[in-house]
Formats: structure tokens, sequence, C-alpha cells
């Protein structure tokens, strides 16, 4: 092993020797190398005749650039778009998220976390987590309602097995005794891997006040128990909070809440501020040491470094002057209310009651997706049926659900859109009688 993963592990150990138990062999073999980044680093600051180090190429002290590329960003200094950004992201871009979680989630007010670092989107910030946290047969804890991509990124990567629970109790709320019990069903393992989608992907849920404390506890039962856990948020669509529910994220609750927990936020631009191309995410940890903080930002460079090297320049520096600008909340909330807007003419259309032999629907309060349960009919027969007969899309989920994307259907379209998808269920039944 290297002598500076080494060094990591000590700083880890000495600190929290749970947070190092909760660590993967690759984890535990990853940190950032003494290399030409470091070296280049030093030479920016100091080499201030001639800084011959890095791998760019520059002109009149700017970097090179071709006129064809520059032309179409002209807003923008060249020196902000063309050289390599740092594998850890622009410090600024950095420091202002860090703000920006601050004043968006108040319980993070006085608790110890890390300069969010910037990943190529949020999947790419899964897949570090996977990579730090996860040996084969380690256990996912997953509700039953989730984006499919984790089985690639956690599963087919690096060998987690899942153990899914009931996403809604009985009573409608998130299952907050199944997650419990999904957890301490490995106790044996001594360590677990919890990922918490909220507003999830595919329901549109968020909990509310009491479900989140709820969810706190739990976590904070099981971690007395003895079982070290990683508590990923994957708060992809924050911010997105319509009715009844918290409007920060769990990770801020978490954070700092027992030593055998270790929570993990990744979130970003991309859903956030409606730029998905832009593949600009963020990854953050929540620890009381900073030197476990300090080594698990090394360790996190170190994957970088090994796979992407750094995240897009441009679209860092995009980020940043939107956040920047005066106008920026106040487009934001445009947006939020043009959904927000859909999400309850959503509610409207579905709580007539001219649906309901074909579907019931599941609770959602945030995001961009509802989730139909599906009466008689399958879901994807319907949803083959929709595409070939109406030129409707919608997600076909196991048997027998169906989700739909309000977030890309104009309000005033939304009654058409049921119509169909309820045309569509009778269809299919009506065959069935034939």
């Amino acid at each position: 092993m290297n002598e500076i993963a080494q060094d990591l592990n000590r700083q880890i150990q000495q600190e929290n020797p749970h947070i190092y138990d909760l660590l993967s062999d690759l984890g535990k073999n990853l940190y950032y190398p003494k290399g030409i980044l470091s070296q280049s680093s030093e030479a920016k600051q100091k080499a201030y005749r001639f800084n011959a180090t890095i791998g760019i190429a520059t002109e009149e002290d700017l970097p090179m650039f071709l006129p064809v590329i520059q032309e179409t960003l002209s807003n923008y200094d060249p020196k902000d778009l063309y050289p390599y950004a740092p594998p850890a992201g622009k410090p600024e871009l950095r420091e202002l998220w860090r703000e920006k979680l601050l004043k968006e989630s108040p319980s993070l007010k006085n608790k110890s976390f890390s300069n969010p670092i910037v990943t190529n989107a949020l999947t790419h910030g899964l897949s570090i987590v996977a990579d730090l946290f996860i040996d084969k047969n380690d256990p996912l804890v997953l509700p039953d309602k989730l984006w499919g991509n984790y089985n690639l990124i956690f599963g087919v990567r690096r060998g987690a097995k899942s153990v899914t629970f009931p996403f809604y109790s009985e009573k409608g709320g998130f299952n907050t005794v199944g997650m419990k019990e999904a957890l301490l069903s490995r106790k044996d393992h001594g360590k677990a891997i919890l990922v918490l989608n909220f507003p999830n992907n595919p329901t549109g849920y968020t909990p509310n006040e009491q479900e989140a404390t709820a969810i706190v506890n739990a976590l904070q039962e099981v971690a007395q128990q003895g079982m070290n856990l990683v508590v990923v948020t994957d708060d992809a669509y924050f911010g997105l909070f319509y009715e009844n529910s918290i409007k920060e994220s769990l990770f801020a609750r978490i954070a700092n809440s027992h030593p055998r927990i270790l929570a993990i936020k990744v979130d970003g631009a991309t859903k956030e501020d409606y730029v998905w191309g832009f593949r600009v995410g963020f990854i953050t940890y929540a620890c009381e040491h900073s030197a476990i903080l300090n080594a698990l930002e090394k360790k996190t460079l170190g994957i970088i470094r090994g796979t992407i090297s750094s995240a897009s320049h441009p679209a860092q520096t995009f980020v940043l002057n939107a956040l920047r600008s005066t106008d920026f909340q106040i487009q934001k909330k445009k947006k939020f209310e043009l959904l927000k807007n859909r999400a309850t003419k959503v509610k409207q259309i579905l709580d007539h009651g001219a649906y309901s032999d074909a579907w019931d629907y599941y609770p959602f309060n945030s995001g961009y997706f509802m989730c139909l349960r599906l009466k008689g009919v399958k879901a994807e027969a319907l949803r083959m049926h929709l595409l070939e007969q109406y030129g409707v899309g919608v997600i076909a989920l196991g048997e027998n659900d169906v989700r739909v994307a309000y977030s890309c259907v104009e309000e005033q379209k939304l009654n058409d859109l049921f119509d169909i998808i309820y045309q569509g269920c009778q269809d299919l039944l009506d065959k069935t009688i034939k």
C-alpha cells in the first residue's frame, strides 16, 4: 500500500475507527498522489518567470484557444474556460456551494462538514461513494421505489447486495420502520450503505417533519446497536418541495449525529438549476473530525485523478456565474412555481375521480415525478400500447407501476395526457374481455 494512503488511513483510524471500518479495500488504498498536479500547483504560486509544468498550451500569457470557439463564448475570460479545472473543482464554486448548503439547510449550522468537491454530476458522485465504501457483498439498503441506475453504480460495478424495503408505510408516508428493519437484518455484517433519495425518483415524495425526525432517530438506534453506516442523501431534485415536506436536506440532520454514522451528500446544479447537460455535481462529507474530512477529500481526489482527472471547467464557470447573478434566485423561483403548478394540476386531475377504476396514485409532494398504481393492466403492456397507438411515453416500473414525469408536460396539456393514459388502460381491458 502506498505510504500516502497508509498515512491517510492512520489519520482516520486515530480519530474514528468506525469510519475506517466503513472503507472498502479500494477506499483504503486510495490517495492523492504528489505528482504533476501538485507540482503544477506549487509552480502556479511560485514560478514567476516561467511555468513549464502543466500540459496546456499558452499564447501571450493566456490559454491558447481557437477563435471559432471563443467567438461563441465571448462573455467569458479564456482563463475560466480552457485550462484544466483543479481536481476538486474551482475553489470559488466550492465555497459558494458550501454557503448555499448552509443557507438552504439551517440544521447544518454549527456542524462540521467538508467543502463540497465538484463531480461530473450526481452519477459520478454516487460512483465515488461506491468505490470508497463498497466491497463485494456489502449490503446496500434502498426503498423499493428507486432509481434503476443504483444497480449499475453499486451492484454491477462494486458487487453490493441490495436489501430493499417498501417505500411507503401502510399509512402512506415514508416507511421508517421498514428501513430500520432492513438495516438491522444485516447487523451481523457490521456495516451497511443506505441511500435516501428525496425528492424521490420515481415517486416524487419527500418526508414531512415527523417522518424526518423518525428517520434520524432510527439511524441513531441502529448505530447504537453496533452497526457502522454510510448514509448517502441523493439530493438530485433538492429544493423542489411543493407541499407538506421538510424543506432542507436530510443530510443536515444526519450529519454528526453518531460516531458510527458517516453522512454524505450528493447533489448538483444538474436538476436543481436546470442545466442537465452541464454535468456539474458535488459530493460533501460530514464528520466532527477535520482530519477525517481531509483524508476523505484526498481519497476522493485520488478517485477523480484516476478516472476523469477533473470536471469540465467551462460548465463550472457557467454555474458559478449564474450563482453570483442577482437575477439567479428570481429566475429560479419562476421555474419552481411553474413546476409546482404542474404538480398541483396533476393532483386536481387525479383527485377528480374520473380515473379511479384504472389506477390509484402514490402520495407525492415534490420533485419531477409521480407514480400510478395500475388496476387490471400490466405496466409494460400499457407503456408499449401508449407508445405504439398514441405516441405517448411513460416509464413502466415493475408489474403495476407507471412513472409520469409531469416536469416535461405543459400544464394545459396534463388533462390530455391522463385522458390518453386512461384510454390506453381501457383499450387493454377491452382486449382482455374479448
